[in-house]
């Protein structure tokens, strides 16, 4: 699922580190969250919402698979 997680991490200025630690995750789960890779959890989810402070929309974009 495509996101815009690296660029609301990188509006704030936190690194995946920082993030991953606010979040309570790895880095490695951050970055495979970036790239692509991983679709988080609800729970996750919910959790960068309310850090963020943003819809979840604004942070994941939902494509119809073809």
């Amino acid at each position: 699922m495509k996101n815009n997680l690296k660029e609301l991490r990188q509006k704030e200025n936190i690194s995946q580190d920082d993030l991953a630690s606010i979040l309570k995750v790895s880095r490695q789960t951050i970055n495979s969250i970036e790239t692509g890779k991983f679709d988080p959890s609800l729970k996750l989810v919910m959790k960068m919402t309310k850090h963020f402070n943003v819809p979840l929309e604004q942070i994941f974009i939902y494509e119809e698979e073809k």
